[in-house]
């Protein structure tokens, strides 16, 4: 219940601030069209208190979850890469930083590259057999520069998050990678509550600043270009968006590179990982297809496929010999029936 409502509270936000909770429209080149009114900003404060408990909740169960299960420890796991933006001084940050990657040793790769200039760094490369890019950091190659994005990686990559009780939640989670990353897949669950704790916090801290309320809505554009680079910290991870237009002002060219993009490789990597410990035989099992299930919700790929009740995200898993000769199907309906066609 206390998930539900923290949900809801979420969905409150968006709703003053962009008019709707669904697709809101308040945002306008350079700004905003809506101003946050003392009601609605009064509104939202009465429950902050409520919302910072539960956060803390939240994160203390997901803590537990994770730590009292060994096995968690292990499950779709994999070694990687990590890529975040962060703040100027090394601090989680969500809007308007620079980039940093590190190896799966922590070692630094780059560190507050400007985003603008991000294909300086990134490729993404294209393969037969899928319509999603595998995006990798042109200085490690092909082989060892695919990454994770993502709360996994920004509570990993940074140095320290700004808002106190989220800096305690993530010190306490470092402590448990031991000196290291915490590379755990399902410690993304954890990570998001330690995100969600830190913007619980900063809600709090803007609700109580005089200008949420101010009517100064859009600042100065300044000279119009025809192109532009655009990459916030989205919830499921780095979000690049790059856009060229014409002198009518129309898009002639767009690319985007979405976190579920990033997190291509190595969704499939964990899937490598839950096949080579769950697959046994020539046979796809129903508990198989239960694992690769929650390896994949793990990376919280899509709204749609990340939240459907248990047991019920559409899935159909094929197994094939060394030949390419198909062996097996189970496929698993949205209503959660499972047939096997083979």
């Amino acid at each position: 219940m206390k998930g539900v409502k923290l949900r809801k509270y979420g969905q409150q936000i968006i709703a003053a601030i962009t008019g709707k909770r669904i697709h809101g429209t308040a945002t306008v080149p350079g700004g905003m069209n809506k101003p946050l009114t003392v009601v609605e900003r009064d509104a939202l404060l009465a429950d902050i208190k409520n919302i910072l408990g539960w956060s803390q909740d939240a994160v203390a169960l997901n803590e537990q979850i994770h730590t009292s299960h060994p096995e968690h420890y292990r499950f779709a796991t994999i070694r990687s890469n990590f890529l975040s933006m962060v703040g100027g001084g090394g601090e989680l940050e969500l809007y308007h930083g620079g980039l940093r990657a590190r190896s799966a040793t922590g070692a630094m790769i780059f560190d507050q590259f400007d985003y603008r200039g991000f294909q300086d760094i990134l490729r993404e490369e294209v393969r037969p057999w899928s319509y999603m890019k595998f995006p990798y950091l042109i200085e490690l190659g092909k082989e060892q520069g695919w990454y994770r994005v993502g709360p996994l990686a920004r509570v990993n990559n940074c140095d320290f998050i700004s808002t106190p009780l989220a800096e305690a939640a993530r010190k306490h989670f470092r402590e448990f990678g031991q000196g290291g990353f915490v590379q755990d897949t399902l410690a993304y669950h954890w990570a998001r509550m330690i995100e969600i704790l830190h913007c619980a916090e900063s809600i709090q801290a803007l609700l109580h600043d005089p200008d949420i309320t101010g009517t100064d809505l859009v600042a100065d554009l300044g000279e119009k270009r025809s192109v532009g680079v655009g990459v916030i910290e989205a919830p499921r991870g780095t979000l690049f968006h790059h856009y060229q237009i014409d002198g009518q002002g129309l898009i002639v060219k767009a690319n985007l590179i979405v976190s579920t993009t990033s997190n291509n490789q190595a969704m499939n990597e964990s899937v490598r990982s839950v096949a080579n410990e769950y697959l046994e035989g020539h046979e796809i099992t129903e508990g198989l297809l239960n694992h690769l299930e929650v390896a994949v919700r793990a990376y919280d790929p899509c709204l749609s496929c990340a939240t459907h009740a248990l047991g019920k995200m559409p899935l159909q898993v094929e197994l094939l010999d060394a030949d390419g000769t198909l062996l097996d199907r189970l496929t698993k309906g949205s209503n959660g029936a499972i047939e096997r066609t083979v």
